[in-house]
């Protein structure tokens, strides 16, 4: 039996649902990657490229922990899931190079470029029409408990320094390797 659909999607806490948390990580690593467009000092290029990869872990880590398993669980839809994971793979190794060089790289303003284009293209595809995001919202999940779990973890994860615990890094891991 499907699970009766919540009354109100915008009144919980932080008045935020999954979809407005989730679409609020990416208005805010938007206005970052525009900043270090802008940047031409490497200190503050350094600085925002710090941001943007810690942000886009944590974004992806609750993405991957919460919001796509209950999506998959409430839509079946297959396809969108697993192109989303693809998505994160691909743009967790370039902040992986990001996070391991520098500046002094002669690359380096030219990954935070291409992850800003992923990420463009990343959100494009969640937020559209029939999107992910539309998807959800037309499914039985519970966007605003999802939201409630997202917002928790996230916190959890920022007063962490934006990466799980191991024993969650591992369990993901043979998750995935499951696939």
């Amino acid at each position: 039996m499907a699970r009766a659909k919540p009354k109100t999607k915008r009144d919980g806490p932080r008045g935020d649902d999954a979809i407005a948390l989730l679409k609020a990580d990416h208005r805010q690593v938007e206005e970052w990657f525009e900043q270090f467009e802008k940047a031409r000092n490497d200190d503050r290029k350094v600085e925002l490229a710090e941001k943007i990869c810690n942000a886009l872990t944590v974004h992806a880590t609750i993405e991957e922990e919460i919001f796509y398993p209950a999506f998959l669980e409430a839509t079946d839809d297959k396809e969108l899931h697993h192109e989303a994971a693809v998505e994160h793979e691909g743009a967790k190794k370039l902040i992986a190079e990001i996070e391991a060089s520098g500046p002094e790289d002669e690359y380096y303003d030219a990954k935070v470029k291409v992850l800003s284009e992923m990420i463009k293209h990343h959100v494009k595809e969640e937020e559209k029409p029939g999107g992910m995001f539309a998807e959800a919202r037309d499914s039985d999940m519970d966007l605003m408990e999802i939201g409630r779990q997202l917002a928790e973890r996230k916190e959890v994860l920022e007063a962490t320094g934006g990466m799980p615990p191991p024993d969650a890094r591992k369990e993901r891991a043979s998750r995935m390797g499951s696939r």
